[in-house]
């Protein structure tokens, strides 16, 4: 039987990463058809503060990967932010859903009260239970740069809606 930490985490990458692939499929086709540069959708942002479309998937499969990885007590996998094109991001996502797939729910028994440490050695150091990081850390981190890169394909055109963002449960 799958552990809570399992459940709640893998599945839940694996769904919102897998759509937020064919959210990103579609946006390609998209500037094909209409034309428009693709950097004009890989760079856009909601506003200038924030972190383009291209960073924003980025992030969000760091996430999935390195929740997923420290809950099952394995080292994060080490991606170079080389991504330039969707089919690019399309690949991170590929290889990350292939790392989390790899992890067994036995390598996450016990994980909601192993400590986790963010930032070690330096000022930003934050130390959490496996449970704390999981649900109160990792999984609005991950839900905010999946929602985010949503908004800015959507704030730009591309036809999409809840549906689309929520793939197949």
């Amino acid at each position: 039987m799958p552990t809570f930490m399992y459940t709640t985490s893998v599945p839940v990458f694996k769904q919102l990463l897998t759509s937020l692939r064919a959210i990103l499929e579609k946006a390609e086709a998209h500037v094909s058809e209409k034309k428009i540069e693709p950097s004009a959708l890989l760079q856009a942002r909601l506003f200038p503060d924030m972190f383009p479309l291209l960073h924003q998937v980025q992030i969000a499969a760091d996430f999935a990967k390195g929740i997923s990885a420290r809950l099952a007590g394995v080292d994060v996998p080490e991606y170079e932010d080389k991504e330039h094109t969707f089919v690019d991001l399309q690949a991170r996502i590929t290889k990350t859903l292939a790392f989390i797939e790899s992890l067994t729910p036995a390598q996450f028994e016990g994980s909601e009260t192993r400590e986790i440490v963010l930032r070690p050695g330096t000022p930003k150091e934050k130390r959490m239970l496996g449970q704390s990081y999981l649900v109160n850390y990792g999984l609005p981190q991950f839900f905010f740069h999946v929602t985010t890169a949503y908004a800015i394909l959507r704030n730009n055109g591309l036809d999409v809606g809840k549906r689309d963002f929520m793939g197949a449960y």
